[in-house]
């Protein structure tokens, strides 16, 4: 009984992970998680407006957007710093893709883009179910770190026509926001600019002086109040402070997807192509945030989170979400600790739609670009950069072709970038499994196998240990440094693996051994398995290859393995050996010892 409560609270918290943290709520929590999603409905506000635009929606709909798929996802995510909602990328994929089929701004372009969510939301949660959340465990941490270094510095260049009040155009990379910048540097705005350091100024005060409060809502506060003084001073043509603007004051109204068959056949090609790239930036994000927190996230129930999120968040005005970069970023700054944080934040953008919405009149972009770019400058992690950079040349790699790609391309094409580098080298290591030679050590009372490097061999049996998988992509190294053995050591005709390190033997990894077995019997040898492990075990017996390399060669102990093969071994070989690797060597006599027998019986019969 007790066994099986323990198996229903585990499942319980698998289909609702939200019983994992709730538990966890205490005074300083809530508090501290207050403060995040306050900070954090106060940032979503000018974005989403931002988000809506640059996907061709109206402007409310960044906002319905950053409500319901933020609640579901924090209730059924894994992270508990990732915030979904619109994001930049998600917004300019949409836009492209849907602006061929109808007007931006449209009711037919508003019921694509719930549509797309939903489609989008329905292949993240089959994904979940088939558990394919270890596709993005090959995305390593040098890919996460290159891309989070890469998207900072992005959004530190999409928020410097903010920052300092100029206007220039959207760029489409780091390199041209940069260059026209330092062209047209001399067109900012001062006051703009004296905004946006009172802003990051007075956040730096409140983490230094008082840390437990929320220093930024603080900041967007003060900077509100002078940037009105200021405007109604100079006026604003003289100071260049442009505030936000007022929002619409309306809930979420109830939407439902077009399931038609013309427009499913029309959207699959774009909803497969966003859902990859949803899941990869929201777990990419995930996982950065993870590096910070020391948190573990769980892959495959982000999926079902996002897939969630998607789904339900179709039914109330919402085009695709995934994880916000800017959003979660800030949510772990201010000191969001669980996701009641993103939770506090989807709700408290209700009454702020109806009630204060308005007040953002107020609010100068200024101030909410500070806030962003000290939020991205926070994430570059300059210690692990230094560290990867000294370890691992092969890191050092990913990380640069992920950073550079990151501010010079589109991001979805920098993720993947990184992961097929991350796979490359994945690949080249487990197509190259470690092979090392093993002997007895005579000198352990187990006779424990040790490296055979400097050690005597037995001269008729060679022991080998292959570490990794057996398979297509190895098959071509293993096959020839086993040929490699049995031309370099022609009378080591018998082969014993030691596959305990195996982990997995497919098709082609059992016709090597095979075929290796016909070439050692050829020379009056044989192959021996030594533990098998159960998924090699399973392949090598359907296919048949147990049948021909026999069971009395598989052992499961080392005893009956050496015991076994030494029964095989040639015994006029044995009898003139010196070098006494096994036990049961101690079966012959050594050769000197004959000798000295054989010139004892001589002088006896000489004496006789």
């Amino acid at each position: 009984m007790k066994f099986q409560f323990r198996r229903l609270r585990t499942s319980s918290r698998k289909l609702f992970p939200f019983l994992r943290w709730t538990g966890n709520l205490d005074r300083d929590t809530v508090r501290a998680d207050f403060s995040a999603g306050l900070t954090g409905a106060a940032i979503v506000l000018p974005q989403g407006v931002a988000f809506a635009a640059i996907a061709g929606m109206p402007l409310e709909y960044g906002l319905y957007a950053s409500i319901v798929p933020a609640i579901v996802a924090a209730l059924f995510g894994s992270s508990w710093h990732l915030i979904s909602g619109p994001t930049t990328a998600a917004s300019v994929i949409m836009y492209s893709s849907l602006s061929v089929l109808a007007v931006p701004g449209s009711q037919e372009y508003v019921t694509l883009a719930i549509t797309l969510a939903f489609m989008v939301g329905i292949t993240q949660f089959a994904m979940a179910l088939l558990r394919m959340g270890v596709l993005v465990n090959f995305i390593s941490h040098s890919v996460i770190v290159g891309f989070t270094a890469g998207a900072a510095l992005l959004i530190v260049a999409k928020q410097l026509k903010g920052f300092l009040g100029l206007e220039f155009p959207e760029q489409n990379n780091l390199y041209e926001s940069v260059l026209y910048l330092m062209q047209n540097w001399e067109a900012f705005h001062p006051l703009v600019l004296l905004i946006s350091l009172i802003t990051i100024g007075v956040v730096l005060f409140f983490q230094k002086k008082w840390p437990r409060y929320p220093g930024m809502i603080a900041a967007l506060v003060i900077g509100s109040l002078i940037a009105v003084i200021l405007n109604r001073v100079f006026g604003p043509d003289m100071t260049g402070i442009d505030m936000v603007g007022s929002l619409p004051q309306r809930l979420p109204p109830i939407s439902s997807p077009d399931l038609s068959i013309q427009i499913l056949q029309e959207l699959a090609p774009l909803a497969l192509a966003m859902t990859l790239f949803a899941l990869t930036e929201a777990v990419s994000i995930s996982r950065s945030l993870a590096l910070k927190s020391g948190q573990i996230v769980n892959s495959n129930q982000e999926f079902f989170g996002q897939g969630l999120s998607n789904i339900v968040g179709s039914f109330f005005s919402s085009y695709v979400a995934t994880g916000s970069f800017n959003r979660s970023a800030a949510n772990y700054s201010a000191g969001g600790r669980t996701p009641l944080a993103a939770i506090i934040a989807g709700v408290l953008l209700i009454p702020l739609i109806l009630l204060i919405a308005p007040l953002t009149a107020f609010l100068p972009v200024a101030s909410v670009a500070a806030l962003l770019i000290l939020v991205a400058l926070r994430l570059i992690n300059i210690a692990q950069l230094k560290l990867l950079f000294t370890v691992d040349r092969m890191e050092t790699a990913i990380v640069a072709v992920t950073f550079v790609s990151t501010i010079l391309f589109k991001l979805e094409f920098a993720i993947l970038l990184g992961v097929i580098m991350s796979l490359m080298i994945y690949l080249r290591k487990t197509s190259r499994p470690r092979i090392e030679s093993r002997v007895p050590d005579n000198s352990q009372p187990n006779r424990k196998f040790t490296s055979g490097i400097s050690s005597p061999e037995c001269p008729q049996l060679k022991i080998l240990r292959i570490e990794d998988s057996i398979y297509f992509g190895s098959i071509t190294y293993v096959r020839e440094m086993l040929n490699l053995y049995r031309e370099h050591y022609p009378e080591q005709k018998h082969l014993l693996l030691l596959t305990k390190g195996i982990n997995q033997i497919d098709w082609a990894g059992a016709e090597l051994l095979f075929h290796e077995t016909q070439e050692r019997r050829k020379n009056g040898g044989d192959l021996y398995l030594y533990r098998l492990k159960r998924n090699a075990n399973k392949v090598m017996r359907r296919g048949g290859y147990l049948d021909y390399i026999g069971e009395h060669n598989v052992f499961h102990s080392k005893h009956d393995a050496i015991a076994g093969i030494f029964e095989r071994l040639n015994p006029d070989i044995c009898n003139n050996c010196t070098r006494r690797i096994f036990a049961e060597c101690g079966k012959f006599p050594r050769p000197e010892a004959n000798g000295r027998e054989d010139a004892l019986e001589s002088g006896k019969k000489d004496r006789g």
